[in-house]
Parts: structure tokens; C-alpha cells; sequence
């Protein structure tokens, strides 16, 4: 039976994968793989780029491209045999990296390369590509003795299995719980929640409304409904998710994983000759040290501590005139913070919501990419699809597609949560000419209700730029090697600087003319109410950024510190943290670690403070078009060549100095927070 993972496509096959082709598809190429480069190896000749390099990266993008849309499809359309077939293959594929990894002749080859006259003769991305799989070689543990080296892909493939039973557990806890309930009960609600409710129900063949922790159900409940018990039950259920507690209490309980993830990546760091996890994983990032992260993050939290206690004083004290309340709980702070905004400014989510309907929004998106970088974007009307939801766009560059990607916006069941852009295709020179980039954009947005479109949140409308900017750096690299082409060989706490950056434009108002435009009338965002979100922007901008440095220095500390003794548990470091930088505690069941997908399931160990280091970089790169103009279009295309041409082939500090002509500096994220740094 034809395989289609092992034909040739110029996008995937989607609708063609079974879950029993996968399996027997990675087998084949992960073989053919190493027979391959142990053939490129037995070459008597001198090793150069053309007769090494260049074959082992057709051999690699060759398995990458098979196996993306497995991993794609096992996030987006979730099921028993599809997880199974997924899973079966990650000890294959980590075997593999750590064989390639620790492959003493290859290394050497790499290094005769690197030494060689010639050596000077390749371009930038060539050498900054040899450069960084020499680093490599030595973090995959090349030079240990043949043990230490068994240890280490030990190690890996149960780190790499940990990681994906962490999301797996996350995921079926999130979907194991909803709850029917009466309009009464969901009081206070906005209409656009309430339909999406209804028609959950519906879809349910249930009768009134049904709410579940997917983002669209669970923040209107908790932002929104008077019902203080059911925003009680409904936050218990979230915050327990996959723990020992809750109402699934030990059924996907992620507590012991958490803690056999953390001892493995304690050992894998000792074998390899660092202290701590936290010093291996700077070793690929811009951090130079482990203090300077901290200092960094402890610096952050000095400046923004004093507004983040005022702006909580103030919600205690609306809550107390407002309804008595003498304690506030973690259910009560998004209900009253949003009473508290529209005492304030008259403004809400909801309000802005009916201008802007996802097909007024995404037009508005690609006309401010149109503007800053001449490039348009347009729908493919007929592909081969894994939802009706999704879409196809073209990125054009003089009339030239010069890239592709899905874009997968609404939340469904069996979908990770979330939102995030991931490669299907890398850009590079191959024997047949010049790949494009493909990428994957995934929101969780809530759906279109009966007739009428999906309608974004603000907030919504900043993760959609969010993520298509990370889109941006990987779709408009002009990079043809694929180790440093799009976002490869990004340092991790520089990769969040494009899609941080064009968040921006969700707050102009010469963007926000086009951007927006009300579902039914098509008239723009009205000027008071448009005056009136930005004078909301920075609402308890001081408490916001305090969150996020909590989650930060937990992450930092809990690599940095495991097995030092100074915490017995990570509940007591998260604790003790929450004591240093948190305004307010959440209650002792909360089990917040228990599903931070980010640090036990993702790519962020020991970097999640990344997002508030490349925040620096993007405040920084963006009060550069404040002061040209948001839409100039030299501004623009010096972005797009200092930064999202480059890729990885250059150091990210280097990248942003040609920018911006100077090293960063922390002030123009300050002042776009709203936070005086006292």
C-alpha cells in the first residue's frame, strides 16, 4: 500500500495520513538517513559543503518535512491512534538525533570543514551554520567516553517521552470537563459567549448551554459571570488540571512527571559538564550567565513592584465599595478587574469585539504587512485540508509567491490549546531549485456562532499579529541554508522579537482604521471608542508584568536550583516566589505548575523569561518606527533586512544594533507598559 508521508509533495497530504502510515515512514527515512551520511562519510576526497553538508541537509529536510505534519495533525486533530502512532516514534527520532549527535567521524568532518582554506570562501549563513552544529556535537556529549554517551540518549528519548505524556495529560484534562448550565447561572455573560455556549450544547445534544476550559468558554465565565460559585468551580477546575487534586483529581496527574523531568535534566546538564539545566540551556541563548537572567528579571519586578501593589490596592478597595467583598479570591480578580475597567474607561473585551469579525481582521493584517514590507498575501482557494476551519494563504513579493502558510484560528475539541506558529516547510537551495517556507499558524479563537462571523477580542487580535509575526521571520528569511534559515539558529530569548514587535500595530490608530470594521455596518472602530481602548492599554500593566515574571523566575530558579536543598518541593519554590513578586497568592489547591506546557512540554526550560528579554528588543525596535512613522517604508524595509531576512545566520545582538544602530535599552518597554520604574 503506497505510503503518501514517503512521496514527494509540495504541501501535505493532510487528508491522505493515517495514523499507520507514520511509523513505518519515520523507520524508513530515519534508515535511509544513516546509511546515507555513513555513504557521504566513506568518501576518501576532502569533506567541503557541496560533497557533506549540502547532502546531509536534503537527508534531514527530507525526514523534517515527513514527519511536521504528524507532529501538526497530533496537535490540531488529536486522537487515540494518531497519539499512539506519534508517540511510538519519539524514542526513533531521538535515538536518531542522539546517533548524529554523537557521531565522532561526523563531527571530525564538520571540523575539517571548519578548518580548512576554503573555509573562508563559504558565506555567512554557511560558516554560522557549521559554527553551530560544532556546538552541537559537543551539547549532544560527542566527546564522551562510550557510557556517558549511552546515558545521554537514555536520557533524551525519557526527556522526550516526559515532555509529550506533560502535553498529553494537559490536553485530555482540559477536555474531560464541562458543565451544563441554565442561562441564570451565566448572568452577566456577554450575547457572543452566551450563543457560543448554546450552540456547544447544541452540538452536544444537550439542552440549555454548556461551558469547558478551552480559553473561549473558560475567560468569559471568569471575566464576566456574576455567578460567584460557578466562577469558583469553573477556576478550581482550570487551575487543577492534571494535578492530584480537582474534580479529575489523579487522573492525569502531571506531579510525579514534573518531578522525573526535572531529575533527568538535572543529570543530562551534570553529564555534559554544566551545573545546572539552567547553564545548559543559555548555552544556545543570548543570556551570557545565569545571574544576568535573574539580575535581569529582578530588575524588572524592582520597577514595576510599586505600581503593581497600587493597581491591586485600588481593585481591593472596588471590590469592597462595589459588593462588600472583604476577601478577593482568584475567582473574583478577572470578574472585578473587568468591572473595574468599564468604571474606569467604559471600555470592554466585548465591546470591541463586534469591529472585529476575523474577515474584517485578516485583510487588515496582511495590508499592514502590504505596508511595512510590500509583500501581499492571498487565499488558495482549493488544498488539501485536515479541517474545514483551515485556510491557505500566498505570501507575494513582486507578483512572486515567495511563501505559504495554514492558518487554523478556532478552538475545537481535541486541539491543544493556545496559539502558535510552527515550520512545514524550511526555506533552502535543494537539487531542484529553491524550497519555499511554509509555516503553521494555530490560534484558539472562539468560533463563528450561527450566521454571524467570529468576532476577535483585542486581546485576540494581538495574539493572531503575535504569532503571525513569528510567521513573518520564518516566511520572509531570504536564507537558504536551512540551519539558520527562518527562525533556526535563532537564539530562543531573541525568537519572540518579530512576533512581539508587530503586536504593535494593534494599537494604532492609522492601523486600526483598516483593521477594524463592524460585522454588519462595516463602519471602522468608532474615535470615542477607540480613545477609550487606549486609554485601557496599560490597565494593571504593573500586575500583568508581575504575573509574567513569576512565571519567569520560577522556570529560571527551578532549573537553576533542583537538587541544590534550597526548596523541598517545586510547590515550595513556587511559593516562596509568589511571596518575593506576587501582589496577591492564589489558593493553596491551585496547581498552576502542573499544566505550564511552556517549561515541561515546550521549548522554554530555563526560557520563558525569553519572552520578556525579547520584549526589550521589540519596545526597543518598534519606538524606531514611533519616531519615523509606523507605516515608513524604509523603516520597514530596514526591519525586514536587519532582522526577518537574516534569520539565524547572525548573532541576534549584532542583527539589532544594524537596526537600530545602538544595543538595546529597557525604557521604550517601560513606557509602552505604562510603568514609571519607580
Amino acid at each position: 500500500m503506497p505510503n503518501p508521508l514517503l512521496e514527494p509533495h509540495l504541501l501535505p497530504p493532510f487528508s491522505r495520513i493515517e495514523p499507520e502510515h507514520v511509523e513505518p515512514a519515520i523507520r524508513q527515512l530515519i534508515e535511509n538517513n544513516k546509511l546515507g551520511i555513513e555513504a557521504l562519510l566513506a568518501n576518501d576526497e576532502d569533506y567541503t559543503w557541496d560533497n557533506l553538508l549540502q547532502p546531509i541537509e536534503e537527508l534531514e529536510d527530507t525526514l523534517a518535512k515527513t514527519w511536521s505534519p504528524v507532529s501538526h495533525l497530533n496537535s490540531v486533530c488529536n486522537s487515540e491512534t494518531l497519539r499512539e502512532a506519534y508517540n511510538a516514534c519519539l524514542p526513533l527520532l531521538s535515538e536518531y538525533s542522539t546517533w548524529m549527535g554523537q557521531h565522532s567521524e561526523l563531527c571530525a568532518a564538520y571540523q575539517q570543514i571548519a578548518n580548512a582554506e576554503a573555509f573562508a570562501a563559504l558565506d555567512t549563513a554557511q560558516k554560522k551554520a557549521i559554527d553551530q552544529a560544532l556546538r552541537d556535537f559537543r551539547l549532544a556529549g560527542v566527546a564522551l567516553p562510550s557510557d556517558k554517551k549511552t546515558r545521554y540518549g537514555e536520557l533524551r528519548q525519557r526527556l522526550s517521552k516526559l515532555g509529550s505524556e506533560f502535553g498529553e495529560n494537559v490536553l485530555d484534562a482540559t477536555n474531560a470537563w464541562s458543565k451544563q448550565v441554565t442561562a441564570g447561572q451565566l448572568s452577566g455573560l456577554p450575547e457572543t459567549a452566551m450563543a457560543s455556549a448554546k450552540q456547544a450544547a447544541t452540538a452536544a445534544g444537550q439542552e440549555n448551554y454548556l461551558i469547558n476550559l478551552e480559553f473561549p468558554s473558560l475567560s468569559p465565565v471568569l471575566n464576566y459571570c456574576d455567578d460567584r460559585d460557578l466562577r469558583q468551580e469553573v477556576y478550581t477546575a482550570h487551575c487543577t488540571r492534571a494535578s492530584e487534586l480537582g474534580p479529575n483529581a489523579g487522573q492525569w496527574d502531571n506531579t510525579a512527571l514534573i518531578t522525573d523531568t526535572m531529575q533527568l535534566r538535572g543529570e543530562l546538564s551534570r553529564l555534559l559538564g554544566f551545573e545546572n539545566y539552567a547553564e545548559l540551556s543559555l548555552a544556545t541563548k543570548m543570556a551570557e550567565s545565569p545571574a544576568s537572567v535573574v539580575d535581569f528579571l529582578h530588575q524588572l519586578a524592582e520597577q514595576t513592584l510599586p505600581q503593581a501593589r497600587q493597581e491591586w490596592a485600588q481593585l481591593v478597595e472596588f471590590a469592597r465599595d462595589e459588593s462588600g467583598l472583604t476577601e478577593l479570591q482568584s475567582w473574583d480578580v478577572g470578574y472585578y478587574s473587568e468591572k473595574l475597567r468599564q468604571n474606569l474607561y467604559a471600555v470592554s473585551q466585548e465591546d470591541i469585539r463586534p469591529y472585529l469579525p476575523a474577515d474584517r481582521v485578516l485583510p487588515g493584517l496582511f495590508e499592514v504587512v502590504r505596508r511595512l514590507y510590500g509583500i501581499d498575501v492571498n487565499a488558495v482557494e482549493h488544498f488539501d485540508s485536515y479541517h474545514p476551519d483551515v485556510k491557505l494563504f500566498e505570501l507575494l513579493s513582486g507578483g512572486k509567491v515567495i511563501a505559504r502558510f495554514f492558518l487554523d484560528l478556532y478552538a475545537r475539541a481535541h486541539k491543544r490549546g493556545g496559539a502558535w506558529m510552527d515550520d512545514c516547510r524550511v526555506r533552502r537551495e535543494t537539487p531542484d531549485g529553491l524550497q519555499i517556507p511554509v509555516a503553521y499558524l494555530v490560534c484558539n479563537f472562539t468560533p463563528p456562532v450561527g450566521d454571524s462571523p467570529a468576532l476577535l477580542t483585542h486581546n485576540e487580535l494581538t495574539t493572531l499579529f503575535h504569532e503571525f509575526g513569528h510567521g513573518l521571520h520564518h516566511m520572509l528569511t531570504r536564507q537558504t541554508v536551512a540551519a539558520v534559515s527562518g527562525i533556526n539558529g535563532v537564539a530562543w530569548d531573541a525568537v519572540e522579537l518579530p512576533s512581539q514587535f508587530l503586536e504593535n500595530w494593534c494599537w494604532e490608530r492609522e492601523a486600526l482604521a483598516f483593521i477594524s470594521g463592524h460585522y454588519e455596518t462595516g463602519e471602522a472602530l468608532p474615535e470615542a471608542l477607540l480613545d477609550k481602548l487606549l486609554s485601557a492599554r496599560n490597565f494593571q500593566s504593573g500586575m500583568t508584568m508581575m504575573r509574567q515574571l513569576e512565571f519567569s523566575l520560577f522556570d529560571f530558579r527551578l532549573h537553576r536550583e533542583w537538587g541544590s536543598g534550597a526548596f523541598d518541593t517545586v510547590q515550595d519554590l513556587l511559593d516562596t516566589i509568589r511571596q518575593q513578586v506576587a501582589i496577591t497568592s492564589p489558593p493553596v489547591f491551585n496547581r498552576f505548575q502542573n499544566a505550564f506546557s511552556h517549561i515541561f512540554a515546550g521549548g522554554y526550560a530555563a526560557g520563558y523569561y525569553s519572552y520578556k528579554w525579547a520584549e526589550v528588543l521589540s519596545a526597543d525596535a518598534f519606538s524606531r518606527f514611533e519616531e519615523d512613522g509606523i507605516f515608513n517604508a524604509e523603516t520597514g524595509a530596514a526591519f525586514r533586512t536587519s532582522i526577518l531576512e537574516a534569520g539565524g545566520s547572525k548573532e541576534p545582538m549584532e542583527l539589532f544594533i544594524a537596526f537600530r544602530g545602538r544595543e538595546p535599552r529597557v525604557d521604550a518597554l517601560l513606557r509602552h507598559c505604562g510603568i514609571n520604574g519607580q
